[in-house]
């Protein structure tokens, strides 16, 4: 019997390990780790993986923006998020965007092995945690806060608020500087913010960089 094929990604090394281990001492083959996003994506759409390991903090492109791609460009994987946010905005963001699993960083080892098997499955796991968020959710009937931007222009948003040039932001996103310079301006707009300092501290709240 073939071993059901896993996608690994997050930006510390030494976390991808001991998930590593674990998943592999459950009888699961890890076929690629990534330590970002934008190669989590790439790597979904290269090996087909059954299911994506996602952090949702990342650089360059973060979890539930490489979530969406994936689910977008690589509809055969199954993505689960892990995360530390159990606020409302973060766990319905999440659901909205069609992941199978979501799972709180702090709890054990076996919430992630659940989470792996309900997604094979075909259904989706919830940290028990979080559970308690989306039935109070539901109750007083909340959706996820409405995003004005384009799916482009919160991946230039990250990498805006992560200091990176506008050169440095076409060069990773394959886009010409006009462009790119195009994005930024339309963010500042859509946003009504309009400094770098004010859209790192947007970028913080929407969970998109480390404060």
């Amino acid at each position: 019997m073939a071993l059901a094929r896993l996608l690994l990604a997050d930006d510390h090394e030494v976390v991808r390990q001991g998930f590593r281990a674990l998943l592999e001492k459950a009888g699961y083959e890890i076929v690629g780790e990534a330590a970002d996003g934008q190669e989590a994506v790439r790597l979904a759409q290269a090996l087909h993986p059954q299911v994506a390991i996602l952090d949702v903090r990342m650089p360059l492109l973060n979890g539930m923006e490489a979530a969406r791609e994936i689910i977008r460009t690589a509809p055969q994987t199954r993505v689960v998020l892990l995360t530390m946010h159990i606020e409302e905005p973060y766990v319905l963001q999440a659901l909205q965007t069609g992941i199978s699993g979501y799972v709180l960083k702090s709890k054990s080892a076996s919430e992630l092995l659940q989470a792996v098997q309900e997604a094979l499955r075909g259904g989706l796991f919830l940290s028990p945690d979080v559970s308690g968020t989306v039935v109070r959710a539901y109750l007083s009937n909340s959706e996820p806060a409405p995003d004005s931007l384009g799916s482009r222009e919160r991946q230039v948003l990250q990498l805006v608020a992560e200091g990176k040039s506008t050169k440095e932001i076409a060069v990773l996103l394959g886009i010409s500087v006009k462009t790119a310079e195009s994005h930024r301006g339309h963010i500042m707009e859509k946003l009504n913010i309009h400094s770098v300092a004010g859209l790192v501290r947007y970028a913080i709240r929407r969970g998109m960089i480390e404060p």
